[in-house]
């Protein structure tokens, strides 16, 4: 009879206990339904106004649906001052977890703009840092979605100090997950360094700014007016700082390419990239090239429509398409392996490499390098760009940055010389003889140290100015110069070149090449780190 009772009592016990169970769940569900709801419907109206999306309306565009897993949504700061101590609300302005795009993980954090501005406090910073440590522990890509007003003010240093944390990560992961930073909002301060410490920035027309110091401090210190648009809007980092790598017109074309951009990458430095189907035949001739690039090098063409003839389907992703655009850079795919394909382009300033082009293609080539993505070159470069402004600026110090950045790169590379290229920028364009592990060339290449014309100025400049006839005889050694020194198979005959190929097989002959170099294995020499020429 004892037993029994105590039997009863028991279950009675564990009656009550679930009881009290269910009635904390449906606690947890009310909690958990505020925090995703956000401060107020007005907040959340004031944000659609001006053409955004909540925090949470964009996570929703990045992840597969349903696939996001939040990491402290309950967290709230413990800041006192200011009247601080009467607003903790959730999530303290920044939403963060993981989740899956095209079925593989990928770690966000989203500024809520409708808490605090989404400004950065010391709980708002432990919840990036947090996250950033388990990317990197899990060995997947981070994507920052920002639209926020800076170091919150009420927190002081602490603020500042959060920051910190962010850049230290930002550095640790470079070169080990893929970092690609959205600006969907105001970024400005200390906060911009982030995105610049970031492989990739997206921004968003009208509604994007970044700048260290705003229009009112730049008017207050200058004099200069200036808006905030034309200051540090998306165009003007797409065209003119270099600092977007690819800009549109709404938030959810931007988030796409987002994914689009992620389904490409490889997750992490020690997994090679997805592979894309092989449907496009890789012995697809490009006979369409034969008449694409006109024979006479100073001609203009535009060297995307032969990275689209050449690569699987006609698709590529290019990067800062509006920066720079003597130089293209872009990913894509060559029997279904990716590559990133660099390409000088002759129908802007004919293709010349600047300090711009230089330094676009630079930090490409090192993204690549550092996600074992192999490269691929395109070659049609008359030579650096002359002038005052260029050798003041230092045009020497930054076209060491795209030599220095193909030197160091251990990926297979394969470089292809279309039409011309001369002097110091052919060495440059991943010649062979800065480790090009195979180098082609159209039957339409000129290889020199420069054209034939300024060559036999030099040359031949007293014969040129003692002739009776100076025009006929510079017509006839500048024929002579390029019959001797610039005919298409000089530089293959001596080596330089390891084949001429015919443009219809280019597609063929690269992907033939890629499959030989799978494999590579370059020996790097210890030490710490190089000494790039910055």
């Amino acid at each position: 009879m004892l037993e029994r009772r105590n039997q009863a009592t028991g279950a009675r016990g564990k009656e009550s206990q679930l009881e009290s169970l269910r009635e904390r769940a449906t606690e947890l569900a009310a909690i958990r339904a505020l925090a995703v709801a956000g401060p107020s419907e007005r907040a959340t109206a004031a944000q659609h106004a001006k053409g955004k999306l909540t925090a949470r309306e964009r996570i929703e565009v990045l992840f597969d649906e349903g696939s996001f897993c939040e990491v402290e949504g309950l967290r709230r700061h413990r800041a006192t001052g200011f009247g601080l101590e009467d607003k903790k609300p959730y999530t303290d302005g920044v939403v963060t977890g993981w989740g899956t795009v095209h079925g593989r993980t990928v770690f966000t954090y989203a500024h809520d703009f409708r808490i605090f501005g989404g400004a950065l406090g010391e709980a708002h910073a432990a919840k990036i840092h947090k996250l950033m440590d388990l990317a990197e522990a899990a060995g997947a890509p981070i994507v920052g979605l920002c639209d926020g007003a800076g170091a919150r003010i009420q927190e002081g240093v602490t603020a500042l100090a959060g920051y910190g944390g962010i850049f230290r990560r930002n550095v640790r992961n470079s070169g080990v997950i893929p970092q690609i930073s959205v600006i969907l909002g105001p970024c400005a301060g200390g906060a911009a360094y982030s995105p610049a410490l970031t492989d990739f920035v997206f921004m968003v027309r009208g509604t994007s700014q970044m700048f260290i110091t705003g229009p009112d401090v730049v008017q207050a210190v200058t004099g200069e007016a200036v808006t905030m648009e034309h200051l540090g809007g998306a165009d003007s980092h797409a065209a003119v700082s270099g600092v977007a790598s690819f800009v549109y017109d709404d938030e959810r074309s931007c988030l796409e390419d987002v994914r689009h951009l992620l389904s490409l990458l490889p997750s992490n430095n020690r997994e090679l990239a997805p592979a894309g189907d092989l449907e496009d035949p890789a012995d697809r001739r490009n006979d369409k090239l034969l008449d694409l690039v006109p024979a006479r090098p100073t001609q203009g063409y535009d060297v995307r429509e032969v990275i689209e003839e050449i690569v699987d389907h006609g698709d590529y992703f290019e990067v800062h398409g509006q920066w720079a655009q003597n130089m293209v850079c872009a990913l894509a795919r060559l029997g279904g392996r990716l590559v990133g394909v660099v390409a000088n382009q002759p129908s802007y300033l004919a293709g010349v490499l600047d300090i711009g082009a230089s330094e676009k293609a630079a930090r490409f080539v090192q993204f690549c390098d550092a996600f074992s993505i192999p490269l691929v070159t395109l070659i049609d470069v008359p030579g650096f760009l002359p002038g005052v402004d260029q050798e003041h600026q230092g045009i020497i110090r930054h076209g060491a940055k795209l030599l220095y950045a193909y030197c160091n790169a251990t990926v297979p590379r394969i470089s292809l010389v279309l039409r011309k290229a001369y002097g110091g920028a052919y060495i440059v364009m991943d010649s062979s003889s800065i480790g090009a592990d195979v180098a082609l060339a159209w039957p339409s290449n000129e290889i020199a140290v420069m054209g034939a014309e300024g060559a036999a100025n030099v040359i031949f400049r007293r014969e040129i100015a003692d002739s009776a006839d100076p025009e006929a005889t510079r017509a006839q050694r500048i024929k002579e110069y390029q019959s001797e020194l610039m005919h298409p198979y000089y530089a293959a005959e001596r080596g330089l070149v390891d084949d001429v190929i015919d443009p219809a097989e280019t597609r063929s002959r690269l992907i033939a090449t890629l499959a030989m170099l799978h494999a590579k294995n370059a020996a790097q020499p210890s030490r710490k780190h190089g000494n790039l020429p910055l």
